[in-house]
């Protein structure tokens, strides 16, 4: 009971002093102590006070213990910032054969990231007694051992540390033996039995004595063993070795079966009672006859286990020398053997992980990871460098000692790299230099960082005329590299006017698919082009978003039937047209005119006689619509003849008009009434004076023709949107008396005015409908823009009118 009483008062004090004794942090590191065995609860300390971090913001800043081993020996009260016991703490089992034992903690609290180090020294207490590895120790001791003589006993061990650890041995009161207390550190302190008075075996053949441990506790505990002492007779010298304690070092990872020293006794005896045998002393020595074993006859000791550096820095080896008389005598000494440390051991990597899923919006300086590396090698073999391998957006920070944090320390994009493994090589500064690796996955979480993407910043799509409302024109695609719903992309019209109408009206989109459809019929010949813009939003926060120009350009269809022009009229209308019954070969009767509201092909008139079938008197030219006779007329001849003119236009279907006309014959041109007659009657003579006319006429038709082209060239220069790069045209004047040119493929604008050339029809030979890029737009004085290469034989053919 007094015993009890006085360990709980020991406990009550050194509680007292682990509430009062506590380090202010010095470089990022506090340290605490705290006895062993004290109950779960226990306060260690104010770690919130120690660390100056107001109580409040513990939990928001996501203050937490970072641990080394896998038991938590201790907790924070995130309510109070105290720091106290949670498991029984044993300081035996926690650091066995250990003089220092402590625990390190790092505290990690964030926003801004701050590391602290605590570490908590173990305080031990005299929980333990000393203990002999035997009950009973037995001796045989010659009665003509002289005085002075020592002989070795077992030594009682400890689990406890410093003080409380065996300090000496006592023996029981005897006329003939004293005890010999050697020490040799905190932890090594051996007994000696010394004979101080001679034996008489005959008197007492057996002695009984009573060895006791004890150890430096307050108050102190003991341990016994009864030693068994057995008087022989005479053997009068003992064994002797050169030295008690022998110092020998040999590397971890020898060999089985080197050499480690070998020993030599001597014995002044002669015959058997000289012959020395030698021997370890088992008890309390069963791990190191595993490592080692010693030859009984030559006394050389030799490896026979493995010997790690790691488990085991220092052995203690006695070994005993024994004659072999009939009452044997022996003698004994120490031998200490130093493991040298080698490199064997690579680096350790510990990681914690503290964010494994990483915002790509995350700004330098986050913590990802917490790193501890160590090595169990020591010296220059245990120092550790850390590094990270390849090019990645991280970079390690030491925080104390072999701690680093893994941080940000560059941008992140998810679109570019979504996961990050962040190899760590840990190489220690041994020779030659060991090292291992751990791979960290860091996920980057995607951010709404992207706007939808059209594939061009321009859409051109086409549509027929006349599709009726509801037609698909085009579906527009916008693509968004981020992911979820950032990446959900509607689409929408921005609220614009075309042609004073607003486009909604005219245009709808499909706001999930991107369908573009037509919501009226659009007529070629009112509108050409469509332009809106079309804009793209994802689901994200914030939203993004982008647009899109979209032209829409509609294609012409062959609608139009050709149009008669005056003086004549259409089917049902009676025309006539006299000529002379002189009238020669070619003589011009009429021409027709029509036009046709379509463009391009669709409005390439040709004329052609219908009715009659087959006439041999009246032809018509194709392409210009002018009729002529065929031959000479005769008396024979009808004196009226009626025509059907069918005028039909290129498109597919084609499309016609037919137009008639009574040719009448009449005696002499006196008699001609028509008012529509465009060319004289040909003369049947050609005079020089006529050629020479010709001649000038033809000239300066020609010069006419290039003076007006510059004018135009002129013209077209001035204007806002004049083309560059521009080369003229070459003409080329064809027999039937139609006109072509050709031109270097430029961006050009044509420009046709009203006041200096009347066009009936206009035909451009490139492909049709207009490629992507092309702009028509055909409306009295409209401009025709085209930025693409067209072919280089451009026929314009057309029906003039007279100058």
């Amino acid at each position: 009971m007094v015993l009890s009483h006085q360990r709980e008062c020991t406990r009550l004090i050194l509680l007292f002093l682990l509430l009062v004794c506590f380090c202010h942090p010095v470089s990022g590191q506090i340290v605490y102590s705290v006895s062993e065995e004290v109950n779960p609860g226990s306060v260690v300390g104010n770690l919130a006070k120690d660390l100056n971090l107001n109580i409040q913001e513990l939990e928001s800043r996501l203050f937490q213990l970072v641990y080394g081993s896998k038991k938590r020996y201790f907790e924070v009260n995130l309510k109070t910032g105290i720091l106290y016991v949670n498991e029984r703490i044993d300081r035996e089992a926690l650091c066995p054969s250990s003089l220092a034992c402590a625990v390190e903690l790092e505290a990690i609290v964030n926003l801004p990231l701050n590391l602290y180090r605590i570490e908590i020294n173990i305080l031990d207490i005299n929980d333990n007694s000393p203990l002999f590895p035997v009950k009973q120790q037995y001796l045989n001791i010659s009665e003509s051992t002289f005085p002075g003589v020592r002989f070795a006993l077992l030594s009682a061990s400890d689990p406890d540390v410093g003080t409380n650890s065996v300090k000496t041995y006592k023996l029981s009161p005897n006329d003939h033996f004293s005890v010999d207390v050697q020490s040799g550190g905190d932890q090594s302190v051996s007994a000696e039995l010394v004979l101080q008075k001679a034996l008489d075996r005959e008197k007492q053949p057996v002695i009984h004595l009573v060895l006791t441990a004890v150890d430096g506790g307050k108050p102190p505990k003991s341990g016994t063993s009864e030693l068994t002492i057995n008087v022989l007779d005479n053997n009068d010298n003992t064994p002797a070795f050169s030295s008690s304690v022998y110092k020998v070092r040999v590397p971890e990872n020898v060999p089985h079966g080197a050499s480690v020293i070998t020993l030599n006794a001597t014995d002044l005896d002669e015959g058997v009672n000289g012959e020395i045998v030698y021997f370890f002393n088992k008890h309390g020595q069963e791990k190191i006859l595993d490592t080692f074993q010693i030859n009984p006859r030559t006394g050389e000791i030799t490896v026979k286990g493995d010997i790690d550096f790691e488990e085991k820095k220092a052995y203690e080896i006695r070994v005993q020398a024994q004659d072999k008389g009939q009452s044997p005598m022996a003698t004994h000494c120490k031998v200490l053997v130093e493991v040298i440390d080698v490199n064997d051991n690579a680096p350790d990597i510990a990681v914690t992980s503290l964010l494994n899923n990483v915002k790509e919006d995350a700004k330098p300086g986050t913590a990802i990871a917490l790193i501890t590396v160590s090595d169990r090698d020591s010296g220059d073999n245990g120092k550790v460098n850390c590094l990270i391998q390849g090019d990645a957006p991280f970079k390690l920070q030491m925080s104390y000692r072999n701690y680093y944090s893994l941080i940000l320390a560059g941008p992140l994009d998810r679109e570019s790299v979504s996961r990050y493994n962040v190899t760590i090589t840990a190489t220690d500064d041994g020779k030659p230099p060991l090292s291992s690796t751990s791979v960290i996955h860091v996920n980057v979480v995607d951010v709404n960082d992207n706007a939808p993407r059209f594939p061009e910043p321009v859409l051109e799509v086409y549509l027929k005329e006349n599709s009726p409302p509801g037609t698909l024109i085009f579906t527009a695609s916008a693509f968004d590299p981020d992911l979820n719903e950032n990446s959900e992309v509607t689409y929408s019209l921005r609220e614009t006017s075309v042609q004073g109408v607003p486009v909604s009206t005219i245009i709808n989109v499909n706001s999930v698919s991107g369908e573009i459809y037509a919501i009226q019929t659009f007529d070629y010949e009112e509108v050409k082009t469509l332009q809106f813009q079309l804009l793209a939003i994802d689901a994200g926060m914030p939203r993004q978003s982008s647009n899109a120009t979209v032209n829409v350009f509609i294609l012409d269809q062959n609608d139009n039937s050709p149009g008669i022009l005056p003086p004549y009229s259409p089917e049902g209308t009676s025309n006539t047209e006299n000529i002379p019954l002189s009238a020669d070969i070619g003589y011009f009767v009429a021409k027709i005119r029509a036009i046709d509201a379509d463009s391009g092909y669709n409005a390439w008139l040709s004329y052609h006689v219908l009715e009659p079938k087959r006439t041999d008197i009246f032809s018509i030219r194709s392409n210009t619509g002018e009729i002529r006779t065929k031959r000479r007329l005769t008396e024979n001849d009808l004196q009226s003849h009626p025509l059907v003119i069918l005028v039909t236009d290129n498109g597919t279907p084609a499309l016609s008009a037919t137009v008639s006309i009574d040719v009448v014959v009449v005696e002499s041109s006196s008699e001609m009434q028509s008012e529509f007659r465009h060319l004289p009657k040909k003369e049947d003579s050609f005079s020089d004076l006529n050629l020479y006319l010709l001649i000038a006429i033809v000239s300066v038709s020609v010069i006419f023709l290039i003076s007006l082209l510059s004018l135009i060239v002129v013209k077209c220069h001035r204007r806002d949107d004049s083309f560059s790069g521009y080369s003229p045209p070459m003409i080329t004047t064809h027999p039937d008396g139609s006109w072509s040119y050709s031109k270097t493929t430029q961006q050009y604008d044509v420009c046709f005015s009203s006041d200096t050339l009347k066009s009936d029809v206009v035909v451009f030979n490139s492909p049709f409908p207009p490629s992507s890029g092309d702009l028509i737009n055909i409306n009295g004085n409209d401009t025709f823009k085209r930025n693409q290469e067209m072919s280089n034989n451009m026929e314009v053919r057309s029906s003039l009118t007279d100058f």
